[in-house]
């Protein structure tokens, strides 16, 4: 059975979506189908993974029937057509037989406000009853006709009713962190919103009319599998004092905010997690640095920075072996975080 995990965190430039890419591509290698799906209006996943430079190109790729990115896919419900929902037509990611992505659609905002008017649970609720159960019934069936392991779902930087369903009606999620002022605010608020949608998930699971809906609403079990730390600076192979010192204190804020919140409201259960990584749940599962140059030739190359080659980046000599270098450190933090991810989630 598919494991779909989100990638979310309200703070905007925490390299959710490069991990999302990256994360998703090393857990293909390790021989798992992977689909990565593109949650966020914006569409920075799918532009990353096709190479798109704008919105003329997304648009210019999308078509209706059947259903090739994530508003059509969820067309028949939001837009009450008269067809049940199908699972989406992905594509494949070149360069990796496993991996196949979702495109995203600038579109889907326009979702936003009907499924918060649904998700109210109010006198309006029995209009709008197949919205709430609908985006994990459209992944799931888009996960059977791939027979994925794992949905990777890169989300938008908000906390919007989409993003709500879609970490409370997930399998497990992740905290994409950057170690600055403004990550640290973000634990504090995340601590505050994640059990009050807990809290509101758990009340339309109650639903009678959500339960009876064409797209039932699932059982909420939804759980916090690691945080991840990117884009500090690095100095002989370690962050700086001064990114180290942002990092430390992340690490604070996860263990005294973040953490406790998240196993009142029964979204992560401690003794599992230490059982299974040997590790504190508020100690980052990977930890990397910026990736520098190296993410503009993933970029334009379509693959992870530790699978450039030496003729990718055009380098050479002593250049050339730093550049490499640093992919080695890329590739093991990815391998090692992808194992970690397969573990949490077996």
């Amino acid at each position: 059975m598919v494991k779909i995990i989100n990638l979310f965190n309200h703070k905007g430039g925490v390299s959710k979506t490069t991990t999302v890419f990256n994360l998703g591509w090393k857990l293909a290698m390790l021989g798992k189908k992977v689909i990565i799906a593109d949650f966020d209006p914006q569409c920075n996943l799918t532009g990353m993974v096709l190479g798109y430079t704008g919105i003329d190109d997304l648009e210019s790729s999308y078509k209706a029937s059947p259903p090739n990115n994530v508003k059509d896919m969820l067309a028949p419900a939001f837009e009450s057509q008269p067809r049940q929902i199908v699972g989406a037509d992905c594509m494949a990611v070149k360069g990796n037989e496993n991996l196949f992505l979702l495109p995203g659609h600038i579109g889907l905002a326009e979702y936003e406000t009907t499924l918060g008017i649904a998700q109210e649970l109010s006198g309006s609720l029995l209009a709008l009853r197949n919205l709430p159960g609908s985006i994990r019934y459209a992944l799931d069936a888009t996960a059977t006709k791939y027979a994925a392991d794992f949905i990777l779902v890169d989300m938008s930087p908000s906390l919007g009713p989409i993003n709500q369903n879609l970490l409370m009606t997930s399998d497990h999620f992740i905290v994409p962190l950057h170690p600055d002022y403004f990550s640290s605010m973000a634990l504090s608020s995340l601590s505050r919103t994640l059990p009050r949608w807990k809290s509101w998930a758990i009340t339309a699971y109650g639903v009678e009319a959500l339960l009876t809906a064409d797209y039932p609403f699932p059982k909420p079990q939804s759980t916090f599998i690691g945080a991840v730390v990117q884009k500090y600076r690095p100095r002989s192979g370690k962050a700086s004092s001064a990114f180290q010192r942002w990092i430390d204190q992340l690490t604070t804020g996860l263990e005294k905010e973040l953490i406790p919140s998240l196993e009142e409201a029964e979204i992560l259960n401690t003794a599992e997690f230490k059982a299974i990584t040997q590790a504190e749940p508020w100690v980052p599962i990977m930890e990397v640095s910026d990736f520098n140059s190296l993410i503009a030739l993933s970029q334009e190359h379509q693959v992870p920075v530790y699978a450039l080659t030496k003729d990718m980046v055009q380098q050479s000599g002593a250049v050339w072996e730093q550049s490499e270098a640093s992919m080695v450190v890329f590739d093991t933090a990815f391998d090692q975080c992808a194992r970690t991810v397969i573990a949490l989630t077996a």
